[in-house]
């Protein structure tokens, strides 16, 4: 060829080969690879041609800067060994990690794997994200038919051709940090010169759009809770303090501190499953907080331990000081399984006819503290986010409007009012749930029914179990809850015995429930409103200082019911007026008006 050198110059530069097929293959020494400890070359074959000669000396020349300047990719390692060597390494949470895991095996590895760390650059990252967003199947494009199993079953409606559906963009963007962390690295270590993640363009992240549970929602969820008292002061502590779910399921007694002047609660651990075990770990941002509570929900969580405690009384035993709070042991050894947690309240939800979550009670916190004017940093602490309140305003500002941030409402004001316990024996032989307790409530119909009488044997568990259908041990819990009624005494030999009625054990107790006093004229405004409307309630104190108002649902067709809101707002802005009880409420006064019309407000007092 024209123009070629002495091959002793062409070996001091480097070395230029001639293969079988005309094609020149440029070689030049870039020292020993750090991942397999073998001899390093930088190879490129140019194709034969007229200028092949001076197309290979211009690549030995690039070879060589990039060498003297460090440049060059040191190794000729693939990019699934830089993957398999970096989350070897990953010192994030376990889920995160199996995470990573499963968008490399599914994603990365079928396209990317197989090239060296040095070959990737911006052009292929922006290729294969398109792949993603085409099919998260990565189909061929032909029209095939998937079926939902690969094992042999009968073909339904689950099984039909197959519909490309992109990856998530959520998705796209995690696989997309999955190689930036790597390649941070493999520049870190010398393997490239630079990064080509940081070329590419991946999704724009999704908009956050939260949906929290409107007022009445959480209302009624609430409501259908407190069907059981320990489930229902779960639900409305984490409405309360927007903790996560493995959060409010680590919280242990000497996590809570409900002292006058410093009620919180310590979020320090949570659960978390970590490679298949469920243990108490760090907490996502690995910053333990304290969280502020609420008069309400001190008083929620009073009551809760002071029915925990009763339990453990009559077991004979005191709870630990250490015990978990949400536990479903008497002696609150064990904590609450977080899917556990999620699939009851799914249920609940069902039930109830409304499409949320069980995480969703952490938005509806957030949203109601922001529209309270809270500030976001604030915000963002009681939440766990980090940034100083970027996330918090990222996620939760554009959901409230501009308006609804200066209406300064309160959170404690807009919660809705905490249903009365229902008694356990009542709701049981009312509506029973479970195969126990249809058992034990037949038997209980059979001791008000007079069938059996105080003093005579109670059924065996074998013939509960054989008349009912059901398991011993289903019928050995039937009898334990017939215990805990006082219904059945233990007896210290042989069978134990009926030892009252059932109407004894569920007579409840009616305390006199005082009135409102309505000025004249709160009757006609009250029949001008339809039920279920907003009304903006204004609280006036003894020495006549009025504060914010807020905007709560509710009617004066039902005075009644603002009385809770007179409660829980003074307690909050006058703390060092109110006490315990309720001997102070006649000094205080509520102005409460309908929203959108002219009529005038109108005070209750009581």
């Amino acid at each position: 060829m024209s123009g070629r050198p002495r091959a002793g110059r062409a070996r001091a530069r480097g070395n230029i080969e001639t293969l079988p097929s005309g094609a020149l293959r440029v070689r030049v020494y870039a020292g020993i690879d750090p991942v397999t400890k073998k001899r390093h070359n930088l190879i490129e074959v140019v194709e034969p041609g007229p200028k092949a000669w001076q197309q290979a000396e211009a690549i030995r020349d690039r070879f060589l800067a990039e060498v003297a300047e460090k440049r060059n990719p040191r190794t000729s390692a693939t990019v699934d060994q830089l993957l398999v060597r970096y989350l070897e390494q990953f010192d994030g949470a376990p889920n995160t990690l199996r995470l990573y895991r499963g968008h490399v095996r599914k994603h990365v590895s079928p396209f990317l794997g197989h090239l060296k760390v040095g070959e990737l650059d911006a052009d292929v990252l922006d290729s294969f994200y398109a792949e993603l967003r085409r099919c998260r199947d990565h189909c061929s494009g032909r029209r095939t038919f998937q079926h939902r199993t690969s094992r042999r079953h009968e073909c339904d409606e689950r099984c039909g051709p197959h519909v490309c559906r992109p990856l998530a963009a959520s998705s796209v963007r995690h696989v997309h940090f999955i190689l930036s962390g790597a390649y941070k690295r493999a520049v870190r270590w010398r393997w490239v010169a630079v990064s080509p993640v940081s070329q590419a363009e991946p999704p724009p992240a999704p908009k956050p759009n939260p949906q929290p549970p409107t007022p009445a929602e959480a209302a009624r969820i609430v409501t259908e809770a407190w069907r059981d008292p320990d489930w229902g002061a779960l639900v409305w502590t984490t409405m309360t303090t927007g903790a996560r779910r493995g959060e409010i399921c680590a919280i242990r007694r000497s996590s809570l501190s409900l002292d006058q002047g410093r009620e919180t609660v310590w979020l320090r651990k949570a659960i978390r499953d970590e490679f298949g075990v469920l243990v108490e770990a760090e907490l996502k941002t690995h910053q333990q907080r304290r969280v502020a509570l609420d008069p309400e929900t001190v008083v929620v969580l009073r009551e809760h331990l002071a029915r925990c405690d009763e339990r453990a009384r009559e077991l004979g035993f005191e709870m630990p000081a250490d015990a978990f709070v949400f536990s479903g042991s008497p002696d609150g050894s064990t904590f609450p399984r977080p899917d556990g947690v999620t699939q009851r309240y799914d249920r609940l939800a069902v039930r109830l006819g409304i499409e949320t979550t069980f995480h969703k009670l952490r938005h509806y916190s957030a949203t109601e503290l922001i529209a309270a004017g809270v500030d976001p940093r604030t915000v963002a602490g009681r939440l766990g986010h980090g940034g100083g309140g970027t996330t918090t305003l990222r996620t939760y500002t554009a959901w409230v409007s501009e308006a609804d941030q200066r209406a300064a409402r309160g959170l404690g004001a807009g919660m809705p009012q905490r249903p009365a316990e229902v008694d356990p024996v009542r709701r049981v032989l009312e509506e029973p749930r479970y195969p126990y307790e249809r058992v034990a409530a037949a038997v209980a119909r059979r001791i008000e029914e007079g069938a059996l009488v105080p003093g005579d044997q109670a059924p065996a568990t074998a013939d509960l179990a054989a008349d009912h259908g059901v398991s011993l041990a289903t019928a050995g819990r039937a009898v334990v809850l017939l215990k805990e009624w006082g219904l059945l005494t233990v007896a210290e030999r042989g069978r134990a015995r009926v030892a009252r009625r059932v109407v004894a054990a569920i007579e409840p107790e009616i305390a006199p429930v005082s009135e409102p006093v309505v000025p004249a004229g709160a009757e006609a405004a009250a029949s001008a409103l339809q039920p279920g409307s907003f009304c903006s309630i204004t609280l006036r104190g003894p020495d006549g200082r009025r504060y914010p108002a807020r905007m709560v649902p509710g009617s004066l067709a039902d005075p009644g019911a603002f009385r809770a809101h007179l409660l829980g707002i003074a307690r909050i802005e006058v703390p060092e007026r109110t006490d315990d009880g309720e001997a102070w409420i006649g000094a205080f006064e509520l102005e409460v008006a309908e929203i959108g019309t002219d009529r005038p407000p109108v005070t209750l007092r009581w």
